[in-house]
């Protein structure tokens, strides 16, 4: 037999440990009422129904939930299971004072009426006590005010933001879909979000949980069940779902802002490793971008769209080149987009715009938009169209100009920044007064009494001076005369005049496969790489993904995927910000959002009792303008109250031990 209550089946009651059956408006959530039902016959209809009673929940003086009954209500079965949810809604609120909170009972005159009904009776039968003249609950105490302490002050605010951008994101419906249960969706979250807010080795993250912050209040798992160890396994069975969940966050967030994917980032950066990584088949020595040549690197590619979103990420060895990596991530690129008619540009940097790379890219249906690897030569400008003049963000001068070349169909576009032009005269006059420092160094060395003299030895300091400064040796001519013995006798340069290294200072040129496009809008699709570049500095110092100190590749993975998911969050932050022009840093969203704490309060009241709140601080002003600008709510929880009544006095049983013990 199918046993119905009120529109709910068994199964959607919980039996308590009295035999009886809750009522839950929502399991995740500590209800201050409720409903619990008990199966009778009902003395009118006959039949067997649901006999209720109205429970409040409350916290004892160990922390331990417990309920008690305060008002019988008997058979409701004129009332559904969706009305009566919204009864103990409306009751709890009325209770707290919320009443300005809206449900959905507007239009319920049933509803209604029974939240009035009960309501009154549980004021006439004193169960609640209420101000006579006001609304909210009359919660009064005298207390000693030498008693009041405040203790267990932690970090709510950082934790509170990042916990509803996961609920937003939906990271814990995907979890959820993919067979987890609730316990370990709630490290999991705990350790994302410990991620983002303090990123931190998984040894020092288990002291910040359980010291500092009150991230487990939040997602709900015991705080005393964290370890280092439970916080590596997590990371490791996320990395097990990274492909799973990439794409469904990728899809999630074009949803939720209405991004289309028409023009796609890809960049590379590297990492290094602190320790020897023997053993390791990622770790590799390569072209460290830290300059850090002496420790292995690992190379991490990722692709974005221009709103900083990630669409797919990759590790590869530390050895591999930048144009050698594209090919292995063009063929999953559009899985990880979201599907439309029009063609996706790919926007990569000169490293990787290889002529081989630019092919493979057009053979998968993207365009291309790089800078070019080589300085054109044979080029000449369209004659009927004059340069176009922008300005940069420091109000530089940008002259942008549309040029064709013989070589191929590509569209070029001739760029001349003011400011490009500005930093490499600096650069090419440093390096030049360094070049002929070298060169006097080995003139004067001619003579010296034990100086290098030898032609064949002063043309190998040439040549390494030369090799030294590649971009500035070519400009100069150097002259060596020697004797018959072959023993040089004097060197003289001078600086060519058929070149003029001025001309091509801030000047390069961008390619693209596009041609029905205007010189700006190409340029401004070009600025998007900006993005990626922010991207990899979020997560190389923000999400403190440099160093790697793990020396496990699987380790590894799961730390970098942990960081990429930790930016996921930081991403959906700043960009609905950005929107209100609210353009902080991600640490400095951090710090200001750390300014809301959760504390609790203690004191004794006039009858002895230990009167105990916990409660989060209100959110300063610059916090909440990120919680409205976010949508978000203020704070987690209003307000727990437990009350230690006074403890009696009893004297042992022991009859050799008569001193008087407290219990």
């Amino acid at each position: 037999m199918s046993l119905n209550i009120n529109g709910y089946s068994f199964a959607d009651f919980i039996c308590s440990p009295q035999g009886g059956l809750d009522f839950h408006c929502d399991l995740k959530v500590l209800c201050i009422m409720f409903f619990k039902a008990s199966m009778r016959k009902n003395p009118l209809t006959k039949e067997l129904s649901g006999y209720y009673r109205l429970v409040e929940s409350f916290r004892d003086h160990n922390n331990t939930i417990r309920n008690r009954t305060i008002l019988t209500v008997g058979f409701l079965d004129n009332l559904n299971g969706s009305q009566l949810n919204l009864i103990q809604k409306g009751i709890t609120q009325r209770i707290e004072g919320l009443d300005n909170q809206l449900f959905d009972n507007e239009n319920d005159d049933q509803v209604n009426k029974h939240i009035d009904l009960f309501y009154q009776q549980l004021i006439e039968k004193k169960r609640i006590d209420r101000i006579s003249t006001g609304t909210r609950k009359a919660d009064w105490h005298t207390i000693d005010l030498n008693t009041l302490k405040n203790k267990d002050v932690r970090e709510v605010g950082a934790e509170w933001m990042c916990y509803q951008t996961i609920k937003q994101l939906g990271i814990d419906e995907f979890l959820t879909s993919k067979g987890w249960d609730e316990e370990k969706i709630s490290l999991a979250l705990t350790h994302l979000i410990s991620r983002a807010v303090y990123p931190a080795s998984e040894n020092k993250s288990s002291r910040w949980i359980k010291e500092n912050s009150s991230v487990c209040e939040i997602t709900g798992y015991n705080v005393n069940n964290i370890t280092k160890d439970r916080l590596y396994s997590i990371s490791h069975a996320l990395y097990a779902e990274k492909d799973g969940l990439e794409q469904f966050l990728s899809k999630k967030t074009n949803e939720l802002f209405d991004l289309q994917d028409k023009i796609i980032l890809y960049d590379l950066t590297n990492t290094y490793f602190e320790g020897v990584k023997a053993g390791s088949k990622i770790a590799r020595f390569g072209r460290s971008k830290e300059k850090r040549s002496d420790a292995r690197l690992v190379v991490m590619a990722v692709v974005v769209n221009p709103e900083g979103f990630i669409k797919y990420s990759t590790i590869f060895e530390g050895s591999r080149a930048d144009c050698k990596t594209l090919t292995e991530i063009i063929d999953k690129l559009r899985l990880a987009t979201s599907s439309t008619n029009k063609k996706a540009l790919v926007v990569i940097d000169a490293g990787i715009a290889t002529d081989d790379n630019l092919i493979a890219i057009q053979a998968h249906g993207y365009d291309y938009l790089c800078v070019s690897r080589t300085n054109l030569k044979d080029y000449t400008f369209d004659s009927n169209e004059s340069p176009i003049e922008i300005r940069d963000k420091r109000n530089k001068k940008i002259a942008l100009r549309k040029v064709t070349t013989q070589k191929n169909t590509d569209y070029y576009l001739h760029v001349k920044s003011d400011a490009k032009a500005f930093k490499e005269h600096s650069m090419s006059s440093r390096f030049k007064e360094r070049f002929e420092d070298g060169l006097s160094q080995i003139q004067s060395s001619l003579h010296k009494k034990y100086g290098i003299k030898k032609l064949d030895k002063v043309h190998q300091r040439i040549g390494r001076l030369k090799q030294k400064y590649p971009s500035i040796q070519r400009y100069y001519l150097i002259d060596v005369k020697s004797n018959d013995k072959g023993i040089a006798t004097s060197l003289t340069w001078s600086i060519r005049t058929d070149i003029n290294p001025e001309n091509n200072h801030g000047v390069y040129f961008l390619r693209t496969s596009l041609q029905d496009v205007d010189e700006a809008t190409l340029w401004m699709f070009y600025n998007t790489i900006r993005e990626i570049e922010y991207t990899f500095r979020v997560l190389k110092t923000d999400l403190d993904l440099r160093p790697i100190f793990h020396q496990r590749d699987d380790s590894t993975m799961a730390h970098l995927h942990l960081g990429l998911l930790a930016y996921w969050l930081v991403n959906t932050i700043r960009y609905q910000l950005k929107q209100k022009e609210i353009a902080h840093d991600w640490r400095e969203i951090v710090r200001i959002m750390n300014t809301q704490k959760c504390v609790t309060t203690t004191a004794k009241n006039d009858h002895d009792h230990l009167i105990q709140v916990r409660k989060c601080s209100e959110a300063d002003p610059k916090a909440s303008q990120i919680y409205d600008a976010l949508k978000y709510k203020h704070t987690p929880f209003t307000r727990k109250k437990s009350v230690v009544l006074k403890t009696e006095i009893k004297k042992s049983n022991s009859p050799q031990n008569k001193e008087v013990i407290r219990i």
